[in-house]
């Protein structure tokens, strides 16, 4: 009881908590914003009015989005100098520095472009304003690329020197931090993730209108560019999470070893479908495994061992001495799983979506729809789906929104939990990086306030959201047809408005 509601324990939980729920929004308004984008360039290039009304339609959840995330991450820098100051104090010379440079460079770049866009949609050219989503959509980017260039220095610790006289580390080449292949790898997995999460929830508010066969024109369209992104960026996710998972080996075999469950050196080592055991004993007493592809995971062939987490055990301990380095073997295994799960699952509903969808000159004339009717999902060329089968792929088709939202939440709790016990990996223990003068009560009553809190805004957000969802695409207006020709507004007298600019 003691270890449950030490210190530490709580000020992990209470970083757990904020983080996960944070990153739900991360890789949401990352996608949003491109996707936004993308559609607001549609409509500059073609001025057809459906990718003027979906534009409007997705910008606007991309808005409730993004400033719930702005406001869920603030406080998790704060809990670096509450609950972390030994961590702050030990790395705040190398992992303060990208966290300044997403801040000064990128968040300021994504807010103040995301101000005009927002204002500007009477006030700026068709093009000028089409620049600042985009501009949005780079700083967007930017920002996820520094924040995750300093998790991977946590993860894979370079270009640092311990200064002897305070025992602090200090950055002595920034450029390497950004560009050592963790970080970039990373990033490739992180941001294809994130164009997976908002391909599936496009797909899933498209199916839920279509369902019911409102807004049709709009979410045809909705349907078919998330479909195309989903798949991709699912075939994607699977190429860079197997370029990740080998760096993963080279560099926190530990980790690797957690992930599948793997007591022993095993050569050729097989993957773990599912596995039951005891944790205490160190072995699977149920194991379901397919043979030899953990081996080609780790090292592109089906026959070299992979390290087993005993031996990998006592492999660190003599490098870094006495103690247990295994992380939590029930979370890593299964974090792992439901990570790669849903994620498959929803890139397998999407790639199902494309088929059940396609193009009209693959279907026979008769089952042929126009852009305003809702498209028949014809399983062959001469044959469609029945109404129940109709009706459960929809039904399926809106769950897959929640499905990377899963993914990505196991995939960043693996990451981090499957590290442990180090904070900054062969550097400094998660044991000494916490707060040493901050109590228990003290860091009990801030996980409680924050957790009510966070629920509260979790209510805000999907009443939010599915408020205007519900409330669909809307309505189009003359002005919005009719953008202005030159900055600030349409042509007009502004004789007597010297600073028309500024209305």
């Amino acid at each position: 009881m003691d270890l449950a509601l030490a210190p530490e324990t709580l000020a992990r939980w209470q970083f757990g908590i904020t983080t996960v729920y944070h990153f739900l929004f991360v890789p949401l308004t990352i996608s949003l914003a491109a996707l936004t984008a993308g559609l607001q360039t549609a409509w500059v290039r073609t001025n057809k009015e459906v990718y003027l009304r979906a534009t409007k339609f997705w910008g606007k959840l991309f808005l409730i989005n993004i400033a719930m995330g702005v406001v869920t991450g603030i406080v998790q820098e704060f809990q670096f100098g509450m609950n972390w100051s030994d961590y702050s104090r030990f790395v705040g010379d190398v992992f303060g520095v990208p966290l300044a440079f997403e801040a000064l460079i990128a968040f300021f770049f994504e807010s103040t472009f995301i101000g005009l866009w927002i204002f500007g949609w009477d006030k700026l050219p068709k093009k000028l304003h089409l620049a600042t989503i985009w501009m949005v959509s780079i700083g967007t980017v930017l920002s996820a690329y520094f924040i995750l260039a300093a998790n991977s220095w946590m993860q894979h610790p370079i270009a640092y020197r311990i200064n002897p006289e305070n025992g602090r580390a200090e950055l002595t080449d920034f450029v390497a931090v950004l560009t050592q292949n963790t970080a970039l790898a990373q990033f490739f997995h992180s941001m294809t993730a994130a164009f997976l999460t908002g391909g599936a929830f496009m797909v899933g508010i498209a199916a839920y209108h279509l369902a019911r066969r409102r807004h049709v024109p709009v979410m045809r369209t909705s349907l078919r560019l998330g479909l195309v992104t989903l798949v991709t960026a699912g075939a994607l996710t699977a190429v860079s999470g197997d370029v990740l998972g080998k760096i993963m080996y080279e560099q926190q075999p530990m980790k690797m070893a957690a992930a599948e469950a793997l007591w022993e050196t095993e050569g050729p080592a097989p993957f773990s479908v599912f596995a039951y055991g005891d944790v205490d004993d160190g072995h699977n007493e149920v194991a379901i495994e397919i043979p030899g592809l953990l081996s080609f995971l780790a090292h592109s062939d089906f026959s070299t061992p992979v390290p087993g987490i005993n031996d990998t055990n006592e492999a660190l301990q003599e490098q870094y001495g006495p103690g247990d380095y295994k992380p939590n073997i029930p979370v890593a295994y299964w974090g792992f799983r439901w990570m790669i799960g849903f994620g498959m699952a929803s890139t397998a509903l999407g790639a199902v979506g494309l088929w059940l969808t396609r193009r009209r000159f693959r279907l026979a004339e008769r089952h042929r729809t126009t852009a305003d009717e809702v498209p028949r999902l014809a399983l062959t060329r001469d044959r469609l789906l029945g109404p129940t089968l109709t009706r459960w792929y929809w039904r399926l088709a809106f769950l897959t929104l929640g499905f990377p939202l899963v993914a990505n939440a196991w995939g960043w709790i693996f990451t981090e939990m499957g590290r442990q016990p180090w904070v900054v990996y062969g550097l400094l223990r998660t044991s000494a990086a916490v707060s040493p003068g901050v109590s228990q009560v003290e860091v009990l009553i801030s996980l409680t306030v924050f957790t009510l809190l966070y629920a509260a805004l979790a209510v805000i957000e999907v009443r939010l959201l599915a408020k205007y969802v519900k409330a669909g695409p809307p309505e189009l207006t003359e002005a919005d047809l009719n953008p202005p020709t030159r900055i600030g507004g349409h042509d007009r007298d502004d004789a007597d408005r010297p600073m028309a600019f500024s209305y």
